[in-house]
């Protein structure tokens, strides 16, 4: 981890297949279209379908990106990896009616921020274009990237939220992702879709992520707020090899899945030891709160095992991105926020 030195290395380490994605798709047949392609994870995830099939000598399998693309260099790095590209309005129900069926379906289409000042448009990405596409590919098994975000906040020293939790989130933009698992059940119920929901929170890289959020205030000297007062998180790598694998997975009614790190992650010792990193003095604002966004991620480590990048390797690799100056995505999580409010 601590080698990464630039963009192309950091894509390369992130769309890295392991082996149990080598696994899963040596037993599915078919292509694989990741819709939504064009955010933070899913050129990375359709590179690394791509990357995987190319190494179990199934070259001729299709592995297609499907996005608006409003950025053209976007598209044309996907293409240059072997994936092919789709220019697509995923409310545009024509448009979508005319993708190619394919048995393997990665949707990670949705919006979070700005549903403060736009609510309406949050709630067509987040349910209608859900709908859509769950008509569109009822013959498909779908994985539905999903949050953690739709469980209410659990008190800081209990368990954290399981699957089986009842969801009843603050915030509208919870609220709406709450919806897009109940389109996706609804019609899944309809035409016994096989599919699941896959409830990750926090997927890092180097460039986004509570780590960086942390990283980047304490090596400026900004105050970390603490109203959140702990997290967890997971290598977006280790997230697109569990989203890949859930397609084997998927379930007929729809199931959930927490993704995210076991290990729960305290923001004043990640400022502290970020501050022992960066040789920088930490300062905080706020105070932990009773409550926060944790969850229970067991029944995905006893699917898929431990992450193959653990939380010591991320926090030491953020920090050395940090120091050597590497460029960030200037996308904020808000981690930090409590009351659901993006």
């Amino acid at each position: 981890m601590n080698h990464i030195q630039t963009f192309d290395e950091l894509e390369e380490a992130l769309s890295r297949p392991t082996q149990g994605v080598l696994d899963t798709l040596r037993a599915l047949d078919g292509d694989v279209v990741v819709l939504g392609a064009g955010g933070k994870m899913g050129p990375t995830l359709a590179r690394m379908v791509r990357r995987g099939l190319n190494e179990i000598g199934q070259q001729r399998r299709r592995v297609i990106a499907v996005s608006r693309f409003s950025s053209v260099s976007a598209a044309q790095s996907l293409q240059r990896h072997g994936v092919e590209t789709i220019a697509c309005d995923l409310t545009d129900r024509a448009a979508v009616a005319a993708l190619p069926e394919v048995p393997n379906v990665i949707f990670m289409a949705g919006q979070k921020f700005g549903t403060s000042e736009a609510p309406e448009l949050t709630w067509v990405m987040n349910t209608l274009v859900p709908a859509i596409v769950a008509e569109r590919f009822a013959k498909s098994r779908i994985v539905v990237f999903s949050t953690g975000c739709v469980y209410p906040l659990v008190p800081v020293d209990g368990p954290g939220s399981r699957e089986d939790d009842v969801l009843g989130p603050p915030g509208e933009y919870a609220n709406s992702c709450v919806g897009r698992e109940r389109v996706f059940t609804h019609f899944a119920k309809q035409h016994g879709t096989r599919a699941l929901m896959f409830r990750l929170c926090y997927a890092i890289d180097l460039r986004y992520g509570v780590l960086c959020d942390v990283a980047s205030k304490v090596a400026q000297g900004l105050p970390v707020d603490l109203t959140m007062g702990a997290a967890n998180v997971i290598w977006q790598g280790d997230a697109n090899a569990r989203a890949i694998q859930c397609l084997a997975h998927t379930a007929s009614p729809s199931i959930a899945l927490n993704v995210t790190g076991i290990e729960r992650v305290s923001i004043r010792w990640l400022g502290q030891r970020f501050g022992e990193l960066l040789e920088s003095e930490p300062v905080f604002t706020g105070m932990e709160g009773e409550a926060a966004w944790l969850w229970d991620a067991s029944r995905s480590y006893e699917l898929f095992g431990p992450p193959t990048v653990s939380l010591d390797e991320m926090i030491e690799a953020t920090a050395q991105w940090q120091r050597q100056g590497g460029a960030t995505l200037g996308k904020p999580t808000h981690f930090e926020t409590n009351d659901g409010r993006f």
